[in-house]
């Protein structure tokens, strides 16, 4: 526990804590959610994160002393507080809940609400009545299971949604399936919807790992069949059975009591922890499914034990009647009431201590184990194979452990303008360009190098620290001691002050460590040395990029606003429209006038086309030539026909004259 005095507002609070149920979240300075909890007592259990405890505990002493605050919300019952725990992890996923490594859906097997019913894998679980088994962690053993099926059972395996009127108006024909056996013919009525739905009722048996109760299932409609002389179908049933009794004998027997049960059992050694489950059913072991988590030093083992309970309940409907555990839990009580819900049944949480209950947990437990230690050899086989550069950084640098993940930033600018950093991120010496970050520096004005590193190393691991992502093994700053300086004090602000941090000078190569003023001595042909250069360079190199092309589009964007009518707004707004000023060039004045409308266009197309435009001129001053043109024709049209009319006004007097 932190010596340091707790906030005020946080010891208020755990002054007048009540006694009920309920979920509590620490929340750290930044107002990040860090852990989520539930309690039957919140007084009780809050109050012992910040008690002194006989053992040494680094990992809670870690998450207490990042405490600033803490909410409660207090719930009518365990149950709910369950439930809203889990809820609240999964919404927020704080950094110091126990989390899986493997957090992916795993499949199904589904049984299709349809007339006839179809049998296929999924992930996705649609509730629109079908009936789901599984999930399955073991593909190989789902695959196994639909092979199984298929192989006694003649089901259907078209995607086509039959039904009676599709069969009525013979819209499918029968495939090959039905000539080999494999299928009964539903497409053309050769078999009863009851006949049919008979037959995945066995199915669901077979899924539900009731191969005891399948087996007379089938005997009894064998011999029905035979006392019916419908030899062929009976001999049918009888391959069936033969095919089931070949897929038993490939089952464990776990007990001879042949009831249903699961068995629970957790490995776990420091932040590694391994969940194992066995289901057994008529008294065999008809699959297992495994969880690995990550942050498991934090958690009390009873605590992980539930958090996998209802995990894994969550995501099945197969619930026993009766669970193995290997330690008693806090809230059983609350776990029961809550699987009695989802069952629909009383279902009893058991601690076996003797006999072949017992028995059947020390075998589940020795299956978690095994794979804890594979996990653990892996990780060591890793270690192992590190490249002799990171061997040796660790030996320059008097690390306690290989600089496997390193994280390196660069301030670039020029003249001032335009500030840039970059961090590039190596993995076993090897660049990981997918976490490369580049940042805009927006708080400092100005040449600041020192200012803008404080700014860049703040932004970065406060992001980390949110969202929970690995920290480096070692950081890198490009710079020297006022650049290295810059970047611990923002680390120890951060809590992270303990993070192994350096500085690389670049004019003679110097490597500055905090709290001392002369270099290291590191011999200029070390391996680690050369590593360290590499990873300086590529940070350089990603900040010289990246400035580049600010300045590029800044460039881009001054010349747009050099045109009359187009300010700093209207220059960008054109500039991620039509993607550069290429773009803009070729674009149409219609295409520009929906940007920012015609007068503005218009200049705009001008700018780039003075000839096009020139060109439109002329063709627009000859059309009003060639419009006056019209209309001297037009005017001397008018003066023929008013002569026209002359000659007849003076034929009508000469015709008056004669009268």
């Amino acid at each position: 526990m932190s010596d340091s005095p707790l906030p005020d507002i946080l010891q208020h609070k755990l002054n007048t804590l009540p006694t009920s149920a309920g979920v509590y979240q620490f929340f750290n300075a930044e107002g990040s959610i860090i852990y989520v909890g539930k309690a039957k007592n919140l007084r009780s259990r809050v109050r012992s994160y910040f008690q002194e405890r006989g053992a040494p505990d680094p990992k809670r002493d870690v998450l207490v002393s990042k405490i600033a605050d803490l909410e409660l919300t207090v719930t009518d019952s365990e149950v709910e507080a369950l439930l809203l725990e889990n809820n609240l992890i999964k919404e927020h996923a704080p950094r110091y809940n126990i989390r899986l490594k493997d957090d992916k859906s795993y499949p199904y097997i589904v049984i299709t609400n349809e007339p006839f019913p179809r049998i296929f894998p999924t992930r996705r679980v649609i509730r629109d009545g079908s009936r789901y088994f599984g999930p399955y962690s073991d593909v190989k053993a789902m695959h196994l299971m639909l092979r199984t099926i298929r192989g006694i059972f003649p089901i259907r395996s078209c995607d086509y949604r039959l039904d009676d009127e599709m069969i009525a108006r013979r819209k499918v024909t029968l495939c090959l399936d039905y000539h080999i056996r494999k299928c009964q013919g539903p497409c053309e009525a050769l078999v009863s919807g009851d006949d049919y739905r008979a037959m995945i009722a066995q199915v669901e048996q077979l899924l539900k790992g009731k191969t005891r109760v399948l087996r007379q299932m089938l005997e009894e409609e064998m011999r029905s069949c035979a006392e019916r002389l419908e030899f062929e179908k009976a001999a049918d049933l009888r391959n069936r059975l033969q095919a089931l009794q070949t897929y038993q004998d490939k089952q464990k027997v776990a007990s001879n009591d042949f009831k249903d049960r699961d068995v629970i059992a957790l490995a776990r050694k420091d932040a590694d922890a391994v969940g194992m489950v066995f289901r057994i059913r008529d008294g065999k072991v008809v699959g297992k499914q495994s969880f690995t988590f990550t942050g498991a030093d934090v958690e009390e083992e009873a605590d992980i034990v539930e958090h996998l309970l209802h995990r894994y309940y969550s995501e099945t409907l197969d619930i026993p009647p009766e669970i193995l555990l290997g330690e008693e839990l806090d809230g059983a009580e609350a776990v029961s009431e809550w699987l009695r819900e989802r069952a629909g049944m009383r279902v009893s949480i058991v601690v076996p201590k003797i006999g072949d209950k017992q028995k059947l947990h020390a075998m589940c437990a020795a299956n978690a184990r095994f794979l804890l230690n594979d996990i653990l050899l892996q990780k060591m086989k890793t270690d192992a194979m590190l490249p002799k550069s990171v061997e040796f950084l660790q030996r320059d640098l008097h690390l306690p452990h290989p600089p496997r993940r390193i994280e390196c930033f660069d301030i670039s600018h020029f003249q001032g303008a335009e500030t840039v950093a970059s961090m590039v991120s190596f993995l076993d010496g090897k660049s990981r360009r997918s976490e490369y970050r580049k940042f805009a520096i927006a708080t400092v004005e100005g040449v600041d190098d020192f200012a803008s590193m404080r700014e860049v190393v703040s932004r970065r691991y406060t992001r980390v620290l949110e969202e929970g992502t690995p920290l480096p093994d070692l950081v890198v700053i490009d710079g020297g001691k006022g650049q290295l300086s810059s970047a611990v004090a923002v680390l120890r602000e951060l809590g992270l002050g303990t993070l192994p941090v350096i500085g690389l000078a670049k004019r003679l190569e110097e490597v500055f460590v905090p709290g001392e003023k002369l270099p290291m001595n590191i011999p200029k042909t070390s391996p680690g040395l050369r590593l360290l250069q590499r990873i300086r360079d590529e940070a350089h190199r990603f900040a010289i990029t990246y400035h580049r092309e600010r300045r590029s589009k800044a460039t881009l964007q001054t010349e747009l606003e050099q045109i009359d009518g187009v300010g700093p707004k209207r220059a960008q707004l054109l500039l991620s429209t039509f993607g550069s000023v290429r773009g803009v060039q070729d674009a149409s004045v219609e295409a520009l006038a929906a940007q920012v409308g015609w007068s503005a266009a218009k200049r705009v197309h001008a700018w780039f086309h003075p000839d096009d435009d020139a060109t439109e001129l002329n063709e627009s001053a000859d059309s009003v030539n060639e419009d006056a043109d019209s209309v001297n024709e037009d005017a001397d049209s008018v003066n023929e026909d008013a002569d026209s009319v002359d000659e007849e006004a003076n034929n009508v007097t000469e015709d008056g004259g004669e009268d």
